[in-house]
C-alpha cells in the first residue's frame, strides 16, 4: 500500500508519471501546445482519481494509524494525547456535558474524513517508507478557534504531545460567523506526527476548523522536475505512441516493413541512459535518399529566406563533414559538436514527448531527438517530429551560442511550474523556436524550425498574406494557433537579444514560488530557496567579476601602450 500511495502521488503532482497515452487526440499536424492541454487535461483527471482513491481509503480504515512517541506506543485509543493537555476531552455548558457538541463532533469527524489534497500529498509522502514517516516536515496550520484566546494553550500543549516545535504564531480576529479567532502556527515535526496532530485537533468542538496550508520552500504541490541531467532518464515519457499503424493517415500506416523499423529505432532510444554514447543508426540508402532530398531542398531555400545565425551554424556543421548530402549524421557526432560550440548535448527520443519532459530537458541543454525518418513516400512532410526535422531545423540554432541561451531559458522556466504555466510557455515554443521570424537588415528571415522543414509555410510566413506581430511574451502565450492550415499569425523578434530580454521579464510575472539556476560544473539545478544558497551564488559571481575587472584592466593597459 506504502508502495502504490507513493505512486498515486507522483502520478498527481509530477511529470514523472507511470502512465503514457496512447493515441492522445486527433490532428493533421502534432503540436507541443495542443500536448501541453491535453496532458493537462490527464493530469486534472489523475488527480482527481487519486483524491477520491486517498479519501476512500481515509473512509475505510477510519483514519487509523498509530505512530512512536519517545518509545511508547501511542495509537487511537484512550491513550492517544487530545486538546485538553494530554488527556480526555470533557467540554461542558453550564455544568452539564455538551451533549449537543458531542452529537456535532462526530458529524464534523466524518467530514473531516474528505481529506484536503494537501493533506493527502502529505498521507502518501509519509507512507513511502518508515524513514520517510519520521522525516521532518514543516507545516503552516489555519485553526478557527471558537472559544477565544483561551484555546491557545491547548494548541500549544497538544502540538507539544506530539514533539512539535512551534516557529510561528500570529491570531486574527475572525470574520466566520461563530468563530472569534483565526490562529495560523508553522510547526516543524515527523510527518506521521502531524498527520495525527491534525486529526487530534479536529476532534475537538473548540476549533470550527483545522487547514493544512502550505509547507516552507517548495510546496508539496509543485510537479516534480529533474534535478540533474541523470533524472533525464526519467523525462522520456510519450504524450502519444503516434505509431504508423495507430492513424489511417500517417504515410507509413500501410507499410508493415516502415513500422517495424520504428519499432526498433524507438526500443534503442527507451533503452538510452544517462552517461551511455548515443547509439548509431545503420540508415538505409531509402532512409538517405529521404535525407538527400530534404537536404538539398533546404540547401535551395538558406540563402534567402533563413537567418544568418542559422546560416553560420550550418556552414560548420557542413565544414565538420557532419552535414552532408548522402548521409544522414548520426546523432553522437552531432552531440559532440554542440558541445564545443554552445554546451547543448542531445539524447535519443523514442517519440513525441510530454510537454513538461521535452522542455525540462532543455534547462539542462540537452534537446531529446528522435532518430527514425519520416516515410519516404512524404519526404516533406511529416505529421510529427523525426531526425530530418530535428537535424536540419533545430541542430543549426541550437550552435548559435545566443539561442542556445534562449532555448535553455525556456526549459528553466518550465521546471516547477503549474500546468497552465507549462501550456503558455509551450504556446512561446511555437511562436518562437518553432514559426519564428525576425528582422534582419530591415528584411523578414527565419528561424523557427518548423518554417526552415517546411517549404510551403515558409513561403506562406514570408508573404504578405499573413498577419505579422511584435514578440511579446505575454501576448504570444496566450495566442490561439491553427493546426490545420498555415499560420494566420506570426511573431517577429527585433533580434534573439531582445527576445530573450522581453522573456526573462515575462517569466518573472510567473507564480512559481522559487528561482532556479543551472550548474554547468556539475549538471546540476539548484534551487535558489535559501540565504545560504543565495550567498554562494553571490560569492561565486563575485569572483566572476573579479576576473572580469582584472581582464578590461589588462586590455586598457595594452591599449595605452
Amino acid at each position: 500500500m506504502a508502495v502504490a500511495a507513493a505512486q498515486k502521488n507522483r502520478e498527481m503532482f509530477a511529470i514523472k508519471k507511470s502512465y503514457s497515452i496512447e493515441n492522445g487526440y486527433p490532428s493533421r499536424r502534432r503540436s507541443l501546445v495542443d500536448d501541453a492541454r491535453f496532458e493537462t487535461l490527464v493530469v486534472k483527471q489523475t488527480k482527481q482519481s487519486v483524491l477520491e482513491e486517498a479519501r476512500a481509503r481515509a473512509n475505510d480504515s477510519g483514519l487509523e494509524s498509530d505512530f512512536i512517541q519517545d518509545g511508547v506506543h501511542i495509537g487511537n485509543g484512550d491513550n492517544s494525547p487530545t486538546v485538553e493537555d494530554g488527556t480526555q476531552q470533557d467540554e461542558t455548558k453550564n455544568g452539564h456535558l455538551a451533549d449537543a457538541d458531542i452529537g456535532d463532533d462526530d458529524a464534523k469527524g466524518d467530514e473531516d474524513y474528505t481529506l484536503t489534497e494537501e493533506e493527502v500529498i502529505l498521507q502518501n509522502a509519509a507512507s513511502e517508507s518508515s524513514e520517510a514517516e519520521q522525516a521532518l516536515q514543516q507545516a503552516a496550520l489555519l485553526l478557527h478557534m471558537r472559544d477565544g484566546m483561551g484555546s491557545l494553550a491547548r494548541i500549544l500543549k497538544t502540538i507539544d504531545n506530539y514533539k512539535g516545535c512551534v516557529q510561528h504564531l500570529e491570531t486574527r480576529p475572525s470574520q466566520v460567523t461563530g468563530v472569534q479567532f483565526d490562529a495560523l502556527v508553522k510547526v516543524s515535526m515527523t510527518r506521521i506526527n502531524l498527520i495525527q496532530l491534525i486529526r487530534s485537533l479536529r476532534q475537538s468542538t473548540a476549533f470550527a476548523g483545522v487547514n493544512l496550508l502550505t509547507e516552507n520552500n517548495i510546496s508539496s504541490k509543485t510537479p516534480w522536475f529533474p534535478r540533474h541531467a541523470s533524472d533525464l532518464d526519467n523525462c522520456n515519457h510519450l504524450m502519444t505512441k503516434y505509431e504508423p499503424e495507430l492513424d489511417m493517415n500517417h504515410p507509413g500506416f500501410a507499410d508493415k516493413d516502415y513500422r517495424e523499423r520504428r519499432k526498433q529505432i524507438a526500443e534503442i532510444a527507451f533503452a538510452y541512459k544517462y552517461g551511455d554514447p548515443i547509439p548509431s543508426i545503420a540508415y538505409t540508402e531509402i532512409e538517405n535518399g529521404t535525407w538527400q532530398r530534404v537536404f538539398n531542398t533546404v540547401l535551395d531555400l538558406m540563402p534567402k529566406h533563413a537567418c544568418r545565425e542559422y546560416k553560420a551554424a550550418f556552414e560548420k556543421l557542413q565544414a565538420a563533414d557532419i552535414f552532408v548530402p548522402h548521409r544522414i549524421p548520426q546523432l553522437e557526432d552531432v552531440s559532440s559538436f554542440l558541445r564545443k560550440h554552445t554546451g547543448f548535448t542531445l539524447r535519443p527520443a523514442a517519440g513525441l514527448l510530454t510537454a513538461r519532459d521535452f522542455l525540462a530537458s532543455l534547462a539542462f541543454r540537452v534537446f531529446q531527438s528522435t532518430q527514425y525518418v519520416r516515410h519516404n513516400n512524404s519526404p516533406f512532410h511529416t505529421p510529427e517530429p523525426d531526425c530530418i526535422h530535428e537535424l536540419l531545423g533545430h541542430i543549426p540554432l541550437l550552435a548559435d551560442p545566443s539561442f542556445a541561451q534562449f532555448s535553455q531559458e525556456i526549459g528553466l522556466a518550465s521546471l516547477g511550474a503549474s500546468d497552465s504555466e507549462i501550456e503558455k510557455l509551450s504556446t512561446v515554443y511555437w511562436f518562437t523556436v518553432e514559426f519564428g521570424l525576425c528582422k534582419e537588415n530591415q528584411q523578414l528571415k527565419a528561424y523557427g524550425t518548423a518554417l526552415l522543414s517546411s517549404i510551403g509555410e515558409l513561403l506562406h510566413a514570408l508573404s504578405d498574406k499573413p498577419e505579422l506581430r511584435p514578440f511579446e511574451p505575454a501576448s504570444t502565450s496566450v495566442q490561439p494557433y491553427q493546426d490545420q492550415e498555415y499560420q494566420p499569425i506570426y511573431y517577429v523578434a527585433e533580434t534573439f537579444e531582445d527576445a530573450k530580454d522581453k522573456f526573462r521579464r515575462w517569466v518573472s510575472t510567473m507564480s512559481r514560488p522559487f528561482e532556479v539556476r543551472f550548474n554547468p560544473h556539475t549538471e546540476r539545478v539548484e534551487v535558489l530557496d535559501s540565504v545560504d544558497k543565495l550567498e554562494t551564488l553571490i560569492w561565486q559571481l563575485n569572483t566572476e567579476m573579479l576576473h572580469l575587472t582584472n581582464a578590461v584592466k589588462k586590455l586598457k593597459g595594452s591599449h595605452f601602450e
